[in-house]
């Protein structure tokens, strides 16, 4: 019988956080199903339901353990940037992480220390409990490019980023706008892009980067990113990896789906997290009305900050925001749900035939692995960058454009609905985003990706094993420690590098044609 593997994970506080990095570990107990996985869940208040409830499906070799949470008095006042608020979370919960893996670490070697990018303060415990250390990055390979070349661009950029004449080129990536950058650049004198510069700084620390994308998507960005690490930071893209729905789900929005035409709907949703104020509320509103084009749409509370909703939800209805009549107006066509519906079964719908999206990562590669093209609205974060990704390296998205007042005007929102929806240039994004999708089944049936998890999953299993030998040979006497061999203490420490050159070759084993259309 094999011998079981543990790992542990530290997620971030926040839905959409914890669902990337869970999902990664159940591809991984699927796949070899001799690992053990703790996954440890830190809050900021009580932990979410949906939260709670989503880690009570998981399999019997994944546990969950939820922190005392962190109470919203201890924050420091005035903070409203949702990546400030998780990383106050998770720097206030260390104490709690450390007696959590020291616990685990006693009953059992803990092989490896898997963390979110927002716990990034944890890889120093790795070191004392003797495992390896990764970040698991849930976002595209070219923003995980500017988070390791931010402390370069840190130093050779005087000003602003966003007040750059030139765009930034990062290796293998389309050139990016300052603008485009995420929020946390945006004010270099904040305490979010501090703490945004201190993260990528300790991305050197760990022994690996776990990335949800895959090479056909992003192949100029990971083949950069080998030459970046040149050895010392091993990437492992692993993607794409997005949450299942249940084929049990029956929703009010699924039965309204299943009586549209093929290919008809436009899904609007900004994500677990995202708001629009007021007046966008309505301009995005008549907008879909002017277009006369299908609709299902999500609609939370109205709020002048994007990412209101991330951490914590409202009672309020939201229908009561919408312009009078609307409802009535739009019968016919459109279906407005309140603040949820279940996305990935939606995307999946014969009858949807687009994508409005704040352009968080999971919903990206949620639409990409059902083939719907996308209209792109990035709210914060990384979003922009995204955006940036879809529309120009991609080609399989539109980006409207906002005003001079920071507004998606109703005619500009009908004409890029239409562009997406019966035009000829969304045919042809429709047919690149269902190519994409042809290649990210390829990767999770039997390609690069299942490939490199398999390679990354026997590094552990290696580590561990060496490990066990190298605690097995240490006994103790009066005044003496017996080393282990010096046989298993080499292979100890090449074991962290067992793997450094695996994606290079991989890339130089991709057929002709492959290599020819990534150049």
């Amino acid at each position: 019988m094999a011998k079981t593997t543990h790992i542990a994970i530290v997620s971030s506080p926040g839905f959409s956080h914890l669902v990337p990095i869970v999902e990664f570990t159940k591809r991984l107990i699927n796949l070899h199903p001799n690992f053990h996985v703790t996954c440890i869940v830190p809050s900021l208040g009580s932990p979410q339901e949906s939260s709670k409830a989503y880690l009570k499906t998981l399999p019997s070799n994944i546990d969950s353990i939820f922190l005392p949470p962190i109470s919203k008095e201890k924050l420091p006042q005035g903070v409203v940037y949702p990546g400030l608020l998780i990383q106050y979370t998770v720097t206030l919960s260390l104490p709690s992480i450390h007696e959590v893996l020291k616990s685990l670490s006693s009953k059992a070697p803990l092989t490896a220390l898997v963390v979110d990018v927002f716990a990034f303060q944890t890889l120093e415990f790795a070191k004392e409990f003797n495992s390896l250390s990764y970040f698991y990055f849930p976002s595209s390979a070219m923003t995980l490019s500017l988070t390791l070349h931010l402390p370069r661009l840190d130093e050779e950029v005087s000003g602003e980023y966003k007040d750059l004449k030139e765009p930034i080129k990062l290796p293998g990536c389309v050139p990016l706008l300052g603008v485009d950058l995420p929020a946390p650049t945006q004010n270099r004198s904040s305490e979010a892009y501090k703490s945004s510069l201190e993260r990528a700084k300790a991305v050197s620390l760990a022994d690996g980067i776990i990335m949800n994308t895959f090479l056909e998507m992003e192949s100029g960005a990971i083949r950069a990113l080998d030459e970046f690490g040149n050895g010392k930071i091993r990437f492992h893209p692993v993607g794409p990896i997005t949450q299942k729905g249940s084929s049990n789900e029956v929703d009010e929005c699924l039965r309204w789906l299943d009586r549209q035409p093929p290919c008809s709907v436009l899904y609007v949703s900004f994500g677990s997290g995202g708001t629009l104020s007021q007046q966008q509320i309505n301009e995005l509103a008549w907008g879909l009305e002017l277009s006369c084009q299908r609709f299902l749409w999500v609609l939370r509370a109205p709020s002048n900050s994007s990412g209101a909703a991330y951490l914590e939800n409202t009672n309020e209805d939201p229908l009561q925001f919408l312009p009078n009549g609307f409802l009535e107006r739009t019968k016919e066509k459109g279906l407005v749900v309140p603040s949820w519906a279940p996305q990935v079964q939606v995307l999946n719908h014969k009858s949807v035939g687009g994508f409005l999206s704040h352009c968080g990562w999971n919903s990206v590669l949620e639409s990409m692995q059902e083939g719907v093209p996308l209209i792109t609205w990035p709210l914060f974060a990384e979003q922009k960058m995204n955006a940036v990704l879809l529309v120009v390296a991609l080609k399989v998205a539109l980006r409207p454009k906002f005003n001079e007042d920071g507004i998606v005007d109703k005619e500009e929102i009908a004409k890029v609905t239409k562009c997406l929806m019966v035009e000829e240039e969304g045919k042809g994004l429709r047919e690149r985003i269902n190519n994409l999708k042809d290649y990210a089944v390829n990767a999770l049936r039997d390609g690069f990706s299942t490939q490199t998890l398999s390679k990354l999953a026997s590094e552990w299993e290696n580590f561990a094993t060496i490990t066990a030998r190298s605690s097995a040979h240490v006994a103790t006497t009066a005044n003496t420690v017996k080393r282990p061999s010096a046989a298993d203490e080499l292979h100890l420490r090449g074991v962290r590098n067992l793997h450094r050159d695996q994606h290079v070759n991989n890339l130089r084993r991709l057929p002709l044609h492959e290599r020819r259309r990534h150049r």
